[in-house]
């Protein structure tokens, strides 16, 4: 975010959470202005009739950590354009046509989040925005999450039973081998990942292995969007 002044009375558009300690990392000066773009420094029974104090150091931590930022309304349309993009990226990183498992364009996202009217939330992260939009852009195109290529190496006693734990986990088991340990090739859900690691170690105490073989399970070439 850009360095600003604080205000003594500022209209704010957005709000923003601002973590970084150094104030001299956050802002230009330390002066409060009652307005900033007529250059009106704020008078010292002004600051302590609104804050309790003229220490204009002390105010502007008060104003950063209450307050809100005033964001002009280019600003503010900047910013949720490029949240509109970040989310569009990281669904189609995500995504793929489950028919052809050919991956989306940033663009034909795009297209499709305009299509659903989607509304960038900022007091949103853009991640958790990426899987609000997959779940709308399911009720109107083929995609969803592209399957995780995993490989499990478990110990013959206990890997029939737990392999019928697993079942409800895993989407296409691509292979199974049967010799002194069971060791199976599967596709998952990247969401069920953490589930079906801790259920192996779990019921194998540790003798179990889990591999990741591809994150992404996608077909070369992007998947055109009529």
């Amino acid at each position: 975010m850009r360095r600003r002044s604080p205000s003594l009375a500022p209209k704010p558009r957005g709000s923003f959470f601002i973590w970084e300690k150094d104030l001299d990392e956050v802002l230009q000066t330390h002066s409060v202005f009652v307005n900033v773009s007529k250059g009106q420094v704020a008078k010292k029974e002004d600051l302590i009739s609104a804050f309790g104090t003229d220490d204009q150091t002390e105010i502007c931590k008060q104003i950063l950590t209450k307050g809100e930022v005033q964001v002009s309304d280019k600003e503010r349309h900047t910013q949720l354009e490029q949240m509109f993009r970040d989310i569009a990226t990281i669904v189609a990183d995500k995504c793929v046509n489950p028919e052809t498992k050919r991956p989306y364009t940033v663009i034909l996202i795009e297209r499709a989040m305009k299509d659903i009217h989607y509304s960038v939330k900022t007091n949103k992260s853009t991640k958790q925005q990426a899987l609000e939009v997959i779940k709308q852009l399911k009720e109107k195109m083929k995609i969803e999450r592209a399957h995780m290529r995993l490989r499990f190496i478990l110990p013959v006693n206990e890997g029939k039973k737990l392999k019928e734990k697993l079942k409800p986990l895993i989407k296409v088991i691509e292979s199974e081998d049967y010799g002194q340990q069971l060791e199976i090739v599967c596709l998952i859900d990247p969401g069920c990942f953490r589930e079906i690691d801790e259920l192996i170690k779990k019921e194998t105490k540790g003798k179990g292995s889990l591999e990741v073989l591809n994150l992404k399970d996608v077909e070369e070439g992007d998947e055109k969007f009529e």
